[in-house]
């Protein structure tokens, strides 16, 4: 027999069921995942030596615990993958509003329909994907919200005093009892209602408007928090600070192979948008590096963090840009160019905080700057270093590239160039191609025209080439026919 098929308490009884409480079943069963060799917490990518450990370490003690880390380093993804490590199902009374335990109860209500019923109290079983409950901390929330309060609508109805207990309706954390229970952005809570929070953390009980109820419940709390609040916002309380067993601090990935990681599995796409948009694995790569240039950049608040949702949202506009001139062009497949980076400047400027220098750039040109540092960043790795003084007469790698522009006077390449125009421009810089070919004899053919455009932005960088923005696309030039075309 199913142990969700049993419906009464005679028959739960039967069946030897025995209660535990919410931190050793968590314990129990991270317990059993480490020892076969199981993943415990699947899909969080880059904290397996640092976060997860020490995760892993909280839970076996039975903490409640504090999750520290600025925006974007998948605080609440941890707290629900907790989940996994629950029961599939736990019995409860049923219509009980708190999930009693059937062999334990704590409510008025429980322990009546029990004493009534007996063994032939009704239960119900409740599966571990409704064992979460989360909340955001705003300063509007309440005590109310929390712990509960006195409902007159019920005294009313019920025909009941206000001195008795069944008066009261209870708060979210009540109603989550045998549950994990969430507060995101801690130091939002005002300190008043976190002090409301000090007793069931330690003791247990709970107060509602002069109700001490002495009501043991049974909650694994996780808290997250950002550094930037404790200073800008709010703090967490000494007391409540004292009450909360471990304090874990999480991370941005430590490698652009981790971040990319984890923009693949979290970019939403579709199949149509993934066959007909061919992406360069250096496109991928630059990609995850204007974030890490956006948290070293002098003209991002360093302090408030550059989410890893930057990169997700940026992967997401990238493909769309390519995605949209596919379909202006009536072609079925394109391959993302250079060019297509443009377009990942609207999910650059909503998700970094400027400082007063990146307030006077303007959003989109430090979008801009972040894309330029990343493409310096990578040139090197790909072919040779530039030098930024060189001898005279002293040919280089990049000489002929250089002297094919002061002879061609350059070239324009709109953002919506059909594919034939995009590829007939970069195969006319035949310079280019000797170059990859000398140095990139490995390179993927579909990868070709994608790593030219990456050349010549890379010199561009490097103060070799000029390049600059019309409304429908880039005039890339030499150097010294753009300075004196501006004079």
């Amino acid at each position: 027999m199913k142990i969700e098929n049993i419906k009464t308490l005679g028959e739960l009884k039967k069946s030897g069921y025995k209660s535990i409480n919410i931190k050793d079943e968590l314990r129990t069963n991270l317990r059993n995942k480490i020892k076969s060799g199981q993943p415990t917490f699947e899909g969080v990518h880059g904290f397996e030596d640092t976060v997860i450990p020490e995760l892993e370490r909280a839970i076996l003690s039975r903490h409640n615990i504090n999750l520290l880390g600025l925006r974007g380093q998948a605080k609440t993804r941890l707290a629900r993958k907790m989940i996994e490590l629950l029961d599939e199902y736990i019995p409860f009374v049923t219509g009980s509003e708190i999930n009693d335990d059937p062999l334990q109860p704590i409510s008025r209500f429980a322990k009546d329909i029990i004493e009534t019923k007996g063994d032939a109290t009704p239960i119900s079983w409740l599966h571990r994907s409704d064992r979460f409950f989360e909340k955001l901390a705003t300063p509007d929330v309440t005590v109310a919200d929390l712990i509960g309060d006195v409902d007159p609508i019920k005294a009313a109805n019920l025909k009941l005093s206000y001195a008795d207990d069944r008066v009261i309706h209870f708060g979210m954390i009540p109603r989550a009892n045998r549950c994990i229970f969430v507060i995101n952005e801690l130091p939002d809570l005002q300190a008043r209602i976190q002090v409301a929070l000090f007793n069931i953390l330690q003791e247990g009980d709970i107060q509602i408007r002069g109700f001490k109820l002495r009501m043991p419940l049974d909650l694994q709390f996780v808290f997250t928090a950002n550094p930037e609040d404790y200073t800008n916002r709010g703090s967490i309380v000494t007391p409540l600070k004292d009450r909360i067993g471990s304090q874990i601090l999480t991370h941005y990935p430590e490698t652009i192979k981790i971040a990319r990681t984890i923009t693949e599995q979290e970019a939403k796409r579709d199949a149509t948008q993934n066959n007909m948009v061919y992406v360069p694995s250096l496109a991928r790569d630059l990609l995850e590096q204007i974030s890490f240039e956006a948290r070293e950049s002098e003209y991002i608040d360093n302090k408030s963090g550059v989410s890893a949702r930057l990169s997700i949202t940026a992967f997401e506009n990238l493909l769309s840009t390519a995605e949209r001139r596919a379909l202006r062009s009536g072609i079925d497949k394109t391959t993302l160019r250079l060019s297509d980076f443009m377009g990942i400047i609207p999910a650059i400027t909503g998700k970094v905080e400027l400082v007063y220098e990146g307030e006077q750039e303007g959003a989109a040109a430090v979008a801009q700057h972040l894309l330029g540092d990343a493409i310096h960043t990578f040139f090197p790795a790909y072919f040779p270093k530039i030098e930024k003084l060189e001898k005279e007469g002293v040919k280089n790698a990049y000489t002929d590239i250089i002297e094919w522009f002061f002879a061609e006077s350059g070239f324009e390449l709109s953002d919506d160039c059909s594919d034939e125009e995009y590829e007939r421009i970069l195969e006319s810089i035949v310079p280019l191609e000797i170059l990859i070919k000398k140095y990139q004899p490995q390179l993927e053919k579909e990868d070709k025209f994608f790593m030219k455009e990456f050349i010549l932005w890379g010199l561009v960088e490097y103060k070799k080439l000029s390049k600059d923005r019309f409304s429908k696309g880039y005039q890339f030039k030499d150097i010294y026919g753009s300075f004196i075309s501006k004079l």
